[in-house]
């Protein structure tokens, strides 16, 4: 083992001073580490979303009754709750995990050289919508979960999985001005999708919140809407993402696209006919817990999918080049 470096008092005083650039001047990550980092906080931005899914699921939204402590009196929860609290106070711990995940792609985007600004914004973008979704989830709690701040609260959840996509996929280019690899109305095609995907989720939150699973076993206030009507309206914005997503396709093939534009699509194309039937299954079904929790984690993925579609659009030349022998992007995500 090598001799540890003395620390001086002025590299403390620089520590306390600048953490991230004490760090930054002492550490240079490769760039698969950077890549992992900012994918770790991808991976956690969606794993809170379907353990925020299972609470609602098992009626634990209210296993903690307060907030930011669990009881008047504890900070954690205590056996006299239950395993509604057990759920409850474990979903608030992932937070702190989630916390250490974009803190851990801050400071290897910082750290790495040459430094580039972008990609420090994109960290810290997520790490102040992670600290908003934390006030705004002990708000849920403190209005006793009415239906508009849950959807608020998945839809600021949604915004932080699209800020940890852009994150990853800049972290497999340069800096350079993106160059269009399509022409502007392929280009247009692919906004029109972006823009019916995110009504297609902000049309689910609405579902959710009008639906059967209020996300506690007391009487919870849901939204004033026909609980059916909205659902069948989901389903035809759902049907919508999926014929565009299949006119695109045609199109990328018609003007001979390149690869990666057209494997985003049909990869996007394939995850959609899964979630399809998924949500068929569980609205004739009755809403089982497993199939609801299990559509809510296909809404992230379609999500990430959607912007790799439009990320996939263009290139930066200057690209940081990967290590030798570094798997797929699609193959790392799949196994994450």
């Amino acid at each position: 083992m090598g001799r540890v470096p003395n620390v001086t008092r002025a590299d403390a005083l620089a520590a306390l001073r600048n953490p991230l650039a004490f760090i930054a001047a002492r550490w240079t990550p490769d760039p698969r580490t950077v890549r992992r980092a900012a994918l770790a906080a991808l991976v956690m931005s969606v794993v809170i979303v379907v353990t925020g899914g299972a609470v609602r699921l098992t009626g634990s939204g209210l296993g903690c009754p307060t907030w930011p402590k669990c009881t008047e009196d504890s900070i954690h929860n205590t056996a006299e709750m239950g395993i509604h609290g057990y759920i409850e106070f474990g979903n608030r711990l992932l937070t702190y995990v989630l916390c250490a995940a974009v803190g851990w792609a801050i400071i290897a985007a910082r750290s790495q050289k040459p430094y580039r600004r972008s990609l420090t914004r994109l960290g810290w973008a997520q790490f102040w919508i992670v600290m908003g979704n934390a006030v705004l989830g002990g708000i849920v709690v403190l209005v006793g979960l009415n239906p508009y701040t849950v959807a608020a609260h998945f839809l600021l959840s949604t915004a932080l999985i699209a800020v940890a996509t852009v994150m990853w996929q800049r972290t497999g280019e340069g800096d350079a001005e993106p160059r269009p690899l399509v022409g502007k109305a392929v280009q247009q095609l692919v906004w029109f999708l972006v823009a019916a995907s995110v009504l297609l989720i902000a049309v689910g939150t609405v579902v959710t919140g009008a639906g059967p699973h209020a996300g506690d076993s007391s009487e919870v206030e849901r939204m004033p809407l026909d609980w059916e009507t909205v659902s069948k309206l989901h389903a035809v914005l759902a049907w919508i993402v999926v014929t565009l997503t299949f006119a695109l396709w045609f199109v990328l093939k018609a003007v001979d696209a390149p690869k990666g534009p057209l494997s985003r699509t049909r990869e996007l194309f394939l995850i959609l006919l899964a979630q399809g039937a998924i949500g068929y299954v569980q609205y004739f079904t009755d809403l089982p817990e497993v199939l609801v929790g299990l559509h809510m984690f296909g809404s992230c993925v379609m999500w990430i999918w959607v912007l790799r579609v439009l990320l996939s659009l263009r290139e930066r030349p200057g690209a940081v080049a990967e290590v030798q022998g570094a798997p797929s992007e699609t193959a790392t995500l799949t196994r994450a």
